[in-house]
């Protein structure tokens, strides 16, 4: 049996005429930077997260960047998030002159630790950035609370939670921006690099919007210096098919997810936890095992894909390591060895879980 991540070629098949009818609009507009298609992929993102605005962009790392930047992060203020994530949080924060400040994570979710959040405040912090790992939002009021109470910035990286959910409103509404990446893998993916920005807040995005398309407001007047970083409309038109179907994604990923719980409790395998405070969408389905390379091992072997995110938290890499000194984050760094994210996806069968169960429970008790 060959079970992949993602089902990158199945998802295609099932919507290949609606997606190729899209397509072939665009071609014949021949209008294919920030054309109708673009500006209706975000009219309709805005109204399915329920915000006055949302802004097409060429990236999630574009996203986060621009969304800092329109928010004022410059040289030498501090962003403080998550260290267990992909490099692009951090990354952004580097792009604007900023520094990341990194706190532990949440032992369960993964998610900052919000009882860390206020001790690493200095006069120099200007923002927080918390993630959504893994689909699952971080606990978003307390740390709005603090945002509220020290005068910061909320910028969401909602690069993996698109339809997720933290107190009834959508991941990305709670701070001034949140900022979603469509790639290919992602929930809702195009066929290329994606990213988007939502924001009920008018003259931040005001600023985003000029700040994508080469800080211009009118043609060849160029107030700041921008960025040529647009969501095109082939990409828009294959993502406006998808977004009908992203609540039915959602559900069938949480349909695998649960699954997989109920077949992996009472085993020495840690499951993901939902902390039941909103709508958790499994971007990935991530477990915690001390017997990780045994497991991949066995999973290799029939056939089935396994992946770890991450490996190396952002404080260990060599790009921050040094400047950080002896920064130690010891959840991260624990549960950086032992997680192993699974396949999931939409269309993963029942049968095609119980399989991949029945092969890790095998194997531990092999070892």
């Amino acid at each position: 049996m060959n079970v992949p991540m993602v089902d990158l070629k199945g998802q295609y098949t099932a919507l290949r005429e609606e997606i190729n009818e899209q397509l072939n609009q665009v071609l014949e507009t021949t209008q294919f930077i920030m054309g109708p298609q673009c500006r209706g992929f975000e009219e309709e993102v805005a109204a399915y997260c329920g915000v006055k605005h949302a802004v097409g962009v060429a990236s999630g790392t574009d996203a986060l960047h621009l969304a800092l930047r329109a928010a004022g992060i410059g040289p030498g203020d501090e962003v403080i998030t998550t260290s267990f994530t992909f490099i692009a949080t951090a990354e952004a924060i580097s792009y604007c002159g900023g520094v990341p400040v990194f706190v532990d994570i949440d032992p369960d979710t993964f998610n900052i630790d919000v009882r860390l959040i206020e001790a690493a405040i200095t006069e120099r912090t200007k923002a927080i950035l918390p993630v959504h790992l893994f689909g699952q939002p971080a606990d978003l009021a307390p740390i709005a609370d603090l945002c509220r109470k020290h005068g910061l910035r909320l910028i969401e990286d909602c690069a993996q939670s698109f339809g997720a959910e933290y107190a009834g409103k959508k991941s990305g509404t709670y701070g001034d921006a949140g900022c979603f990446s469509f790639f290919p893998s992602k929930n809702l993916g195009c066929f290329g690099d994606g990213g988007m920005i939502i924001t009920d807040n008018d003259a931040l995005a005001e600023e985003i919007r000029v700040l994508r398309n080469h800080g211009s407001r009118e043609r060849y007047h160029h107030a700041v210096i921008g960025y040529n970083s647009r969501l095109d409309d082939m990409q828009a038109a294959i993502l406006r098919v998808k977004l009908r179907h992203i609540d039915s994604y959602n559900a069938g990923r949480r349909t695998a997810a649960h699954r997989y719980t109920e077949r992996l409790k009472g085993s020495a395998i840690v499951p993901p936890v939902e902390d039941g405070k909103g709508l958790h969408v499994y971007h990935q389905y991530t477990l915690l095992s001390d017997k990780r390379e045994v497991l991949q091992k066995a999973l290799g072997e029939a056939g089935i894909a396994s992946a770890v995110y991450y490996p190396i938290p952002l404080h260990q890499q060599e790009v921050y390591r040094e400047s950080l000194g002896d920064l130690r984050l010891p959840v991260t760094e624990q549960v950086a060895t032992r997680v192993l994210s699974l396949p999931i996806f939409p269309e993963l069968s029942v049968e095609k879980v119980d399989k991949i169960c029945d092969v890790l429970l095998g194997a531990l008790e092999s070892c």
